[in-house]
């Protein structure tokens, strides 16, 4: 893989002690979407902030396209858009003026033709005369990707992309972010909206503590710590559970009228819920509803999360 993004036992430690990054060290692929998740507090903003160059790491190295952040920090700044979280920005300024202003920032000779491309991929052409404060939320939002991307640039940061959006306007921003990703440019997102993450990310990070506890390809993880659950409701209670099933992962309800069978989904390969149905049926038991369940991302990061509690 072709990295385009290089932490190296980055740590931070704030005045007064408080450690909000401890040896963090990842590398991120260039034109992927990599989801970094996280309770409050985990270090989200803290690594997106030392990256960036607006927090001074304690200590490790930052590279951004071989570019060292330390030493070099607007050449590396140039190569990242970064979509903060809150709404920051003059709220009587035009929408093509502010945009076209950000690209100014990162010393990109003025070039009308990349703002209308930007604004016009953003839905944003129709309103370039309009003042900022004139717009919905949604679309506030949409001004504040339009300003990161107004340099064009390989890395685009989002902290909590659609926060505040509805779900109509959230469909569509991730539409835009695919469609980002498919013109090669490199997307880092943090965000609470945990589908959000299963739905796009090619790769997941889990932050907890200050400590990146898990990096994994999107599917590498569900598949590892996933867990499949099948319900069979009976059709008459059993009096117990047969002995014929004590070694298997399977429980009886107290009303002794429902079997579930839980299993990691990696182990259910080789002993699935096929073999477990036919186990069954040599034992008379019938059922009259089955309902089967894979985890979610949101029950794996949760589940991660609270094991450290």
């Amino acid at each position: 893989m072709n990295t385009i993004l290089s932490i190296s036992q980055l740590s931070k430690t704030y005045e007064g002690g408080h450690r909000a990054l401890k040896s963090v060290t990842l590398d991120i692929n260039r034109g992927e979407i990599f989801a970094l998740l996280g309770p409050n507090g985990a270090g989200k903003t803290t690594l997106i902030g030392a990256i960036c160059g607006l927090v001074r790491p304690t200590s490790g190295t930052i590279m951004v396209d071989g570019i060292d952040v330390t030493k070099n920090h607007r050449a590396a700044r140039a190569r990242i858009g970064l979509v903060p979280q809150e709404l920051a920005t003059d709220m009587f300024e035009h929408v093509g003026q502010t945009v076209a202003f950000s690209r100014g920032l990162f010393g990109k000779a003025r070039d009308p033709a990349v703002i209308e491309r930007v604004l016009r991929e953003l839905s944003l052409w129709e309103k370039r005369s309009a003042k900022i404060m004139e717009l919905s939320g949604g679309m506030k939002r949409r001004v504040l990707i339009a300003k990161a991307l107004s340099h064009e640039p390989d890395i685009l940061f989002l902290d909590e992309p659609t926060a505040g959006v509805d779900v109509e306007l959230r469909r569509d921003m991730w539409a835009m972010i695919a469609k980002l990703r498919d013109e090669g440019v490199t997307i880092i997102l943090t965000t609470h909206y945990i589908e959000e993450a299963e739905e796009m990310a090619d790769r997941i990070g889990i932050i907890d503590r200050g400590e990146l506890i898990v990096v994994e390809e999107k599917q590498a993880l569900l598949a590892k710590l996933g867990r499949a659950e099948a319900c069979f409701t009976l059709k008459q209670p059993l009096a117990s559970l047969p002995s014929e099933l004590t070694d298997w992962p399977i429980t009886l309800s107290d009303d002794h009228a429902t079997l579930t069978y839980t299993i990691d989904s990696e182990e259910a390969e080789t002993r699935g819920l096929a073999a477990l149905v036919r186990k069954l049926d040599e034992l008379g038991i019938d059922y009259r509803a089955l309902d089967s369940h894979r985890s979610s991302l949101e029950e794996i990061f949760v589940g991660l999360v609270e094991k450290r509690a």
